[in-house]
């Protein structure tokens, strides 16, 4: 055992030199300081005092941001503003509680009585980190509806299977999908409602902003049950196309206080940035339900794309006080030189969505006087493991199981494996499922099953659990790809390369990459009559085809064309064979 931790740790130091920006490498294992936390005493504490009530009615916007408002009136909460949100424009906009209240109410109303939903009706969200993002979430709490986000990078091909697939009956999006949409919309037979945020009018689409300024706010929020489905959410598998994972109101709604109360530890006095794209489950992480659990303020930044210098001087010149993004944007960051930046009011650095590089955490301390704090998760959960304020960190690992689940090292068997053993990540859910695990993958009854195993979930992750109880993540079970915190499924891509007439055969898996961690690498069997192309140009054709017929971060970045894939004797292609290769080399 003690040699499979050591030949673990040796293999994980070679990995992250590989990555790590020029500088000192120090031990793995090297111990950072410690905070004190605001809202728990320590990490043992934290376990044995958590419980969580699950009230058989509950609703996000009105047990939670209904009583922030009143809890305004009433001067029981500090003046920091509910939402603040600036662009690069020079726009901004604050609200508190009391008018994020007033504003959803309107949108609401729109969706009830424009729209004509009800209540369980799914309603697609296909909008960048505008303001009103934010509303159109809470208006689904407020009207029960089912809320399906979406990242703006999708394209036709993209929409088109999600909606068909959720049978969405309303979709809410901008000016640049707005074509998109229609044109596929003739194939969603349950599609009757579009709403667009616009400054122009659109045919054929219901105008949001003139329609919100004639809504009354006048609006009673529906009573939901805590297990009710609250919110879809498409996430990329190793095989067959993204499924449709489903949350109750509360496994976020309550759930999410492990994240917000213990991991981010925020109170109302915080200023919460965290920079995920809104198409993912992260950005109702630490953009929503985590920091209005706690009363804080949510601080958005919007930009088109990320801008290390922006992100720095943003840092500096607003009290943001706890900062989340993804470790490659940390790696992005600490290549600029930060000696002209002071960050007055930073005061908590976490992220989360793939592992960190543990020289980039040293080279953001060293130059911040902060720690990063690293968190576990996945799309079907909230927090499984955590960096928590109070604990001693070991760079590198994903800390300590949540207070809400009981996560262990599993066998093929479901046996829970001892301390130094690799073996599948699984939280344990008889005899009591935990509140914050997803209800099941909608339509999906066969892929749902095959996530037990025994008396566990089992994540789709391998790792193992050091002496100390930290955890390690080692590799994915499957053949998912984890590149600037997306999840990228295989499949998805191959399928796309080909359509291309060049591909006769394709096999995609992650390759080793300095500031994404990971990237798509392509191998192409092309077909005879391509053989005697230019490939560098063919390459870059490939490339632009991907990007034109899928979300283009699905795009492979490297690209080898080879003369056959290797294959099982019944002809399934031996990813992990191609995949161990490209790492092998390290």
């Amino acid at each position: 055992t003690l040699a499979l931790v050591t030949m673990k740790i040796l293999l994980c130091a070679k990995y992250f030199q590989r990555l790590a920006i020029p500088g000192s490498m120090r031990a793995l294992h090297k111990v950072y300081r410690t905070v004190t936390p605001q809202n728990f005493s320590n990490y043992e504490s934290m376990k044995q005092d958590f419980k969580l009530e699950i009230p058989e009615y509950f609703n996000f916007a009105k047990d939670v941001l209904d009583q922030w408002t009143n809890m305004e009136k009433a001067g029981k909460r500090p003046s920091n503003p509910a939402f603040w949100w600036i662009n690069g424009n020079g726009e901004e906009v604050r609200w508190s509680f009391e008018e994020l209240g007033s504003l959803s109410r309107k949108f609401a109303n729109v969706l009830t009585e424009a729209c004509g939903l009800q209540r369980g009706d799914r309603v697609m969200v296909l909008l960048t980190a505008i303001p009103e993002w934010w509303l159109a979430n809470i208006a689904c709490l407020r009207t029960g509806t089912v809320l399906i986000p979406g990242t703006t990078q999708m394209t036709q091909k993209d929409i088109l299977y999600r909606l068909q697939s959720s049978e969405a009956k309303c979709i809410i999006t901008n000016d640049v999908l707005a074509p998109a949409v229609d044109a596929i919309a003739s194939k969603c037979e349950n599609l009757h409602s579009k709403l667009i945020v616009s400054q122009s009018p659109r045919e054929g689409w219901e105008n949001l902003k003139e329609m919100m300024k004639h809504a009354s706010d006048n609006h009673t929020c529906v009573k939901t049950k805590h297990n009710e489905m609250m919110a879809i959410f498409f996430t990329s598998g190793s095989s067959g196309y993204p499924k449709m994972t489903g949350h109750t109101h509360s496994n976020f709604g309550l759930g999410l206080s492990i994240n917000g109360r213990f991991w981010l530890d925020l109170t109302p006095l915080d200023v919460m940035w965290n920079t995920s794209d809104t198409g993912w489950a992260k950005s109702a992480w630490s953009s929503v339900y985590s920091p209005w659990i706690q009363g804080a303020c949510v601080f958005v930044h919007y930009s088109p794309r990320f801008e290390p210098t922006s992100i720095l001087q943003t840092l500096s010149k607003f009290p943001i006080t706890v900062f989340c993004s993804a470790p490659t944007a940390y790696r992005m960051l600490v290549q600029n030189d930060k000696a002209s930046y002071k960050f007055k009011s930073l005061k908590h650095c976490v992220t989360a969505g793939e592992p960190i590089n543990p020289e980039v955490m040293e080279q953001w301390r060293n130059r911040t006087g902060l720690d990063i704090y690293e968190g576990y998760g996945q799309t079907e959960t909230v927090l499984i493991c955590g960096n928590f304020k109070g604990m001693k960190i070991k760079p590198g690992s994903m800390g300590k199981p949540s207070p809400a689940f009981d996560v262990k090292i599993l066998d093929e068997n479901g046996n829970v494996l001892p301390p130094g053993k690799e073996g599948d990540i699984g939280i344990r859910v008889q005899p009591n499922r935990p509140v914050g695990l997803f209800t099941h993958y909608i339509d999906n009854p066969t892929k749902t099953a095959s996530t037990l195993r025994g008396n566990f979930y089992i994540t789709g992750d391998r790792g193992y659990m050091d002496e100390d109880g930290y955890f390690w993540f080692v590799s994915r079970a499957d053949d998912i790809i984890l590149s600037s915190g997306y999840r990228i499924g295989p499949l998805e891509v191959e399928c796309t390369l080909n359509e291309h007439p060049a591909v006769a055969e394709s096999a995609v898996v992650s390759s080793p990459d300095p500031i994404r961690g990971e990237v798509v690498k392509a191998f192409i069997v092309l077909n005879p009559d391509y053989k005697s192309h230019d490939q560098e140009q063919l390459k870059k054709e490939i490339q632009e085809h991907v990007k034109r017929n899928t979300a283009p971060y699905k795009y492979p970045r490297k690209v080898e064309f080879i003369q056959e894939l290797p294959k099982t004797i019944s002809g399934k292609i031996k990813r992990n064979e191609l995949r161990k290769k490209e790492w092998e080399t390290i």
